[in-house]
Formats: structure tokens, sequence, C-alpha cells
């Protein structure tokens, strides 16, 4: 199966960079993006602006090589963001977890057990855990199409199933526009906490925990 790596947010790239500080003052910047999986260059913005802010600081060992340290400001940053990451991240499994569970009571009923997730990433992997209370087979994870002929070319590989439940976090309502286009709504579903305009024929149920 596909997945897809989400790109870390800006206090997640600030977290990650003062981790790394943290763990090795002689880390490289090149060895904190590979980690974190950005570019290079964002890496050295962000940890430029942490020297701005006297999170860090730099000194110089030999020969011609640079270490950073973290400031007492910057050990405090790094506990608030780890807090705040921490109470986020089980936030969004707990809701996630929640409407997943919900949906999915909905396509069991409907009797369309073989599902396949559009957009890889958390998102998917909790409906991939979910689904098994539920008995589902996930078919696949394909790449989140915006388009219906990109879509479908991602499609084709995972063969037959019943029903696209998307999950990319990246161009929601686009991926689940060109699902429909695509299949039609009576079996294309997306948890609520995406917010996707639902077209007037979409199924009851079919919505996940509507706010």
């Amino acid at each position: 199966m596909r997945t897809a790596r989400r790109e870390p947010s800006k206090d997640a790239i600030v977290l990650g960079v003062l981790d790394a500080v943290e763990r090795n003052p002689s880390v490289t910047q090149r060895s904190v993006a590979r980690e974190l999986g950005i570019a290079l260059g964002l890496v050295n913005a962000h940890l430029n602006r942490c020297l701005s802010k006297g999170l860090i600081k730099i000194g110089q060992v030999p020969p011609r090589r640079y270490a950073y340290y973290l400031t007492r400001r910057g050990m405090t940053e790094r506990s608030r963001l780890t807090t705040t990451y921490l109470m986020d991240s089980f936030a969004f499994f707990r809701e996630a977890r929640l409407q997943c569970s919900e949906l999915f009571q909905g396509l069991v009923a409907r009797g369309q057990c073989r599902l396949m997730l559009v957009g890889g990433g958390d998102l998917a992997e909790i409906a991939r855990l979910v689904a098994r209370d539920y008995l589902l087979e996930i078919v696949g994870i394909a790449p989140a199409g915006v388009d219906p002929v990109g879509l479908s070319a991602s499609l084709k590989e995972f063969g037959s199933f019943d029903a696209i439940v998307v999950t990319t976090l990246e161009q929601s309502r686009q991926a689940f526009a060109a699902a429909i286009e695509l299949l039609g709504a009576e079996r294309v579903y997306a948890p609520a906490l995406l917010r996707v305009p639902w077209p007037a024929s979409a199924p009851a149920g079919g919505r996940g925990n509507e706010r």
C-alpha cells in the first residue's frame, strides 16, 4: 500500500530542530532536513529564527565547525511545544477514530465492505486501524488525485472495491469532488473533520460525525 508523509507544521519543525540540537550539538542542517523530511532551506530558515529568538546559541568548535546549544529559553520553548504537540496529536487521534468508527458503521449497514482510501498519512492509518474492528477490507491507499482522470489512473492497480473513503488532509475538497465525479456520491465518503462540501445526493450517515 502506498502512503504519503504529511509535511510537518511550523511548530513541529521548530520542535524537531530543538530536539536535534539537544541530542547532538554538532548536528548538521542536512541531517535535520533528512530526519524531518523537509527541504534544507526550510531547516536553515527555522534555525535562523531560533537563533534570533534566543532559543539556540552557537559556538565554534575546531576545525572550522559550529556547534548549537539550547539556551534556557530554548529548553522552555521545547517543553511547551512538546506538550502542545502531544495534546494536539491525541485530540486528532480521538476525533478521527470516533468519526471513522461512525462512518464505517454506516458502510457496513450498506454492505460496502471493500474500501479504497484516497490519500495517505495520519488519517489513513487511523482509518486502517478502525476498519479492523468492523471487519472491513482496505483494498489499498491511493494517492490523492485532484481530478477524475488522475484519480482513475491511481485506482486501476488496486482492482475492485465497493466505496472510496477520502483520507487526505491536503486538497481534501478537490480529491472528494474528483472521486464523486468518477464514481458518484453513493460510493464516496469522508470523515466530517475534512469539512468537504457534501452533495445533496450523498447517502445519509456518510458524513461521519458532523458538527
